[in-house]
C-alpha cells in the first residue's frame, strides 16, 4: 500500500511539474504565431520608408507620428527622425499654438484656406485641422517617446529661434490652458467630431473651427492631455515647471472623471456641449459608444481595472451587433443618416462607424499593459489576418472588412508593430 502511494504521487509530481500554465501556453503560442511575425515583418518595412502618414500622402502629421514614432526609430536613422521633429517647432506659431502637420511648399498642392508659415522654416507650409484638439499633446507625446526610445534628452535643450524645446513645450501647454480650455467644466475643448474624429458636421469642409462649428468637449482630447502631462513630467527637474504640469493634470483628470465618464452606463460620455448642440431631437447621442475615446482614457489612468473589462466587453459586443470586422469600429451606433456631410453621412464610413486599425491597436496595447493578455490576443487576430490578406496596412475597413484609404498607412503599422513588442515582452516574462 505504503508503495502505491509513493508511486501515485510521483505521478502525481510528475504531472503537476510538466504541466504548463495557462498563461506559459498563452505565451508560447504568441512567440510562434506566425502572423504576428509576418505582420511584423512588414510594419517594418513600411516604418523604414519615411515619416509621412502612408501611401498616397507627402505630408508629415503630429498625431500619425505619435503612433509609430518607436518603432520608427528602430528602423530609421535617428538623426533623420530628430531633425523631423524639430521641424515641428521651427513651424510653430507666434501664439506658441503648434501646428499639426508640414509639407515641402511645392507639394502643397490640396485646398486649405488657412496655411501656416514661419521664417524658421521657410521651405515648408503647415495645416491644422482646428476642430482637434490634439495636436500639442501628440508632440509632446512623440518627444516623450522619442526621449525613452533613444535616450537623446539632448532634444529637449534644441534651441529652435530662441527658445528651447522644452520651453516650447511648457508654451504650447499654456496656449492650450488659454485658448481652448473650458473654465466653466475645467476641460480642453475642440468642435464636435466623431470621437478622435477631425471632421465636423454641417460642413463640406469639416475641419476647420468656424462659424459652424459646435464647441464640444470629449474624453480622447483630455486624455491626450493628460499622456502628455505624464510625458512631460519625465522631462526636467525644475519643481516649478512640474508642480504647474502636475496642478494641471490634476484638475484635467478629476474634471475628466466627472464629466466624461458615465457611471451608471459604465460608458464615456460622447460630448459635453458649454453652448448649443448640433444633435438632431430625438437621437441621444449617449447611446453611442467611443471606442477611441475610451482606449485613450485607459491610457490615461481614468477607468479602474474592473471598468476596462466592462468597457472591452461592450466593444466587443458592439462588433458582433454592427457586423464590422474588428474593435477599431470607432463608435456604435453610428450618427443619424445625413448628419455629417460627404461620405460620412453614411453609417461605417470613414470616422462614422468605420474601422480603423490605428486606435483599436491601441486598444489592444492598453489591454496588455493591464493584463487582459488573452482579451487582446483573441481581439487582434482579425487586425492581423487582414493585413496578410490585403499585402498592407489600411488605413480604415468598412463593412465587409473592405480596405480603404491608404493602403500602407503608417499609424496602422505602428500600432500593431507596438502591440506586437507588447505581447513579446509580456509572453518572454512568462518563461
Amino acid at each position: 500500500m505504503r508503495k502505491y502511494l509513493y508511486t501515485l504521487m510521483g505521478g502525481l509530481c510528475l504531472c503537476a511539474c510538466t504541466s504548463t500554465h495557462p498563461s506559459q501556453q498563452l505565451a508560447n503560442q504568441i512567440l510562434n504565431d506566425a502572423k504576428i511575425q509576418q505582420v511584423d515583418s512588414m510594419a517594418r518595412v513600411v516604418l523604414g520608408q519615411g515619416f509621412n502618414a502612408g501611401s498616397g500622402y507627402s505630408q508629415i502629421w503630429a498625431r500619425d507620428m505619435n503612433t509609430f514614432i518607436e518603432t520608427a526609430c528602430e528602423v530609421n536613422d535617428v538623426k533623420d527622425i530628430r531633425n523631423a521633429i524639430l521641424l515641428f517647432f521651427g513651424l510653430q506659431q507666434p501664439n506658441d499654438e503648434m501646428i499639426d502637420g508640414y509639407v515641402l511648399k511645392p507639394d502643397f498642392t490640396w485646398y486649405d484656406n488657412v496655411p501656416y508659415y514661419s521664417d524658421n522654416a521657410p521651405e515648408h507650409v503647415g495645416f491644422k485641422n482646428t476642430v482637434e484638439t490634439d495636436q500639442e499633446t501628440s508632440l509632446i507625446q512623440i518627444i516623450g517617446k522619442y526621449i525613452r526610445k533613444t535616450g537623446d534628452k539632448s532634444i529637449l535643450n534644441e534651441n529652435v529661434a530662441g527658445r528651447t524645446v522644452l520651453e516650447r513645450m511648457d508654451d504650447m501647454v499654456d496656449y492650450l490652458m488659454r485658448e481652448r480650455y473650458d473654465a466653466q467644466y475645467g476641460l480642453l475643448y475642440g468642435a464636435m467630431t466623431a470621437d478622435w474624429g477631425d471632421v465636423q458636421p454641417n460642413d463640406d469642409f469639416g475641419c476647420d473651427m468656424n462659424e459652424l462649428s459646435h464647441k464640444a468637449i470629449d474624453m480622447y482630447d483630455n486624455a491626450m492631455f493628460i499622456i502628455a502631462l505624464d510625458y512631460l513630467k519625465e522631462m526636467t527637474d525644475d519643481e516649478e515647471l512640474l508642480k504647474k504640469w502636475c496642478t494641471i493634470r490634476e484638475g484635467i483628470f478629476t474634471n475628466a472623471r466627472k464629466h466624461l465618464w458615465d457611471e451608471q452606463n459604465q460608458k464615456v460620455i460622447p460630448h459635453v456641449y458649454p453652448e448649443t448642440s448640433p444633435i438632431p431631437e430625438g437621437f441621444d447621442e449617449n447611446t453611442i459608444h467611443y471606442h477611441g475615446g475610451t482606449a485613450l482614457a485607459i491610457e490615461a489612468g481614468l477607468l479602474t481595472e474592473e471598468e476596462i473589462a466592462i468597457v472591452n466587453a461592450q466593444m466587443v459586443k458592439n462588433v458582433q451587433l454592427s457586423g464590422m470586422p474588428s474593435i477599431g469600429l470607432t463608435l456604435y451606433p453610428t450618427y443619424p443618416e445625413g448628419f455629417f456631410h460627404g461620405g460620412m453621412k453614411h453609417a461605417y464610413n470613414y470616422q462614422n462607424g468605420g474601422d480603423w486599425t490605428w486606435f483599436g491597436g491601441r486598444m489592444i496595447q492598453q489591454l496588455i499593459a493591464n493584463g487582459y493578455v488573452k482579451e487582446a490576443y483573441d481581439e487582434v487576430q482579425p487586425m492581423l489576418e487582414r493585413v496578410i490578406a490585403n499585402k498592407g496596412f489600411y488605413e480604415w475597413y468598412g463593412m465587409g472588412g473592405v480596405p480603404s484609404g491608404s493602403g500602407h498607412f503608417k499609424g496602422s503599422a505602428g500600432v500593431l508593430a507596438k502591440a506586437i513588442e507588447m505581447f513579446r515582452a509580456w509572453a518572454n516574462e512568462q518563461k
